[in-house]
């Protein structure tokens, strides 16, 4: 058991904290809103501190899941940051989606003060959060990814070091490319379909035991049919690791025409009103 930090109660970081302090793990939380780090200790006993500083202070691991590179950045190093409070050896764990670059940044900064930090991304939205389902894809060295990898089963299905420092936010971004293209191929499947005439609900049922089968499809079709799309991986969230793709594939020199594509059906999305919506809601577009 370990004394543990969790900074970021958001639709992720929530129940990931609950399923640390579940699984007998001390854990002090911290939130931008305190109103929330009080109602996770009021559901879940252990404690919550004002900043991420004093939250980070004395634990053996401190998680963060937050928004962007901007948040993430202001939580470490920031005024009040936890890499001011983070002792000498301890492991912070990164699960915030965010660029390769500024996790090599914190790795580096980590270093200097005496302590390991790892990117840890994670796949399987909010279902998987909540059910401790996730897919956890880490950079960063082997020895504290081998201290950090209990603690993370804790709410993971899978659990991954995939290389240096950086190498889990890349991962992250090749899961987002891959989803990216699966949900326009599915939206325009149902799309033609219905301009068909088709029985959207019996042709799934037959193409989804073949190789047109997906998560996506398994998930999302139903809702899709029906033009709900009130749920789930918000489009705002999408179109920023879709930004941190096309930045990342910039450097690398790599060529992504689908994944830039995609992105602006998103954008058409956003002008749509649906900021919001789940990112299924590339059918939208579509059917407008």
């Amino acid at each position: 058991m370990i004394k543990a930090a969790f900074l970021g109660l958001g639709v992720m970081g929530y129940p990931m904290a609950r399923h640390l302090k579940a699984n007998g793990h001390e854990v002090t939380v911290y939130n931008r809103t305190t109103a929330k780090a009080e109602k996770w200790v009021s559901e879940n006993g252990g404690t919550f501190k004002r900043t991420p500083k004093e939250a980070a202070t004395g634990q053996d691991i401190v998680f963060a899941c937050v928004g962007n590179d901007d948040d993430l950045r202001q939580v470490t190093i920031g005024p009040d940051g936890a890499f001011h409070g983070v002792r000498r050896g301890a492991v912070f764990i990164d699960h915030t989606t965010a660029s390769a670059g500024i996790a090599r940044e914190l790795h580096a900064e980590a270093g200097k003060r005496g302590f390991d930090f790892l990117d840890a991304p994670v796949s399987g939205g909010q279902a998987g959060a909540e059910n401790g389902q996730l897919t956890v894809m880490v950079g960063g060295d082997q020895a504290p990814f081998d201290r950090a990898q209990p603690p993370i089963m804790a709410y993971a299905k899978m659990c991954r070091l995939l290389g240096a420092s950086g190498s889990g936010q890349v991962a992250k971004m090749m899961n987002q490319i891959c989803i990216a293209g699966v949900v326009q191929g599915l939206a325009e499947a149902i799309h033609f379909g219905k301009k068909s005439a088709m029985d959207i609900e019996a042709v799934i049922e037959v193409i989804s035991k073949g190789a047109a089968q997906s998560w996506q499809m398994e998930n999302r079709y139903k809702t899709m049919n029906v033009g709900k799309f009130d749920f789930g991986f918000a489009v705002d969230w999408m179109r920023k690791d879709l930004s941190i793709v096309l930045d990342e594939a910039r450097a690398n020199g790599s060529k992504l025409p689908l994944t830039a594509l995609v992105d602006q059906f998103y954008a058409e999305v956003q002008a749509l009103g649906g900021k919001r919506w789940d990112t299924s809601s590339l059918l939208a577009r579509l059917e407008r």
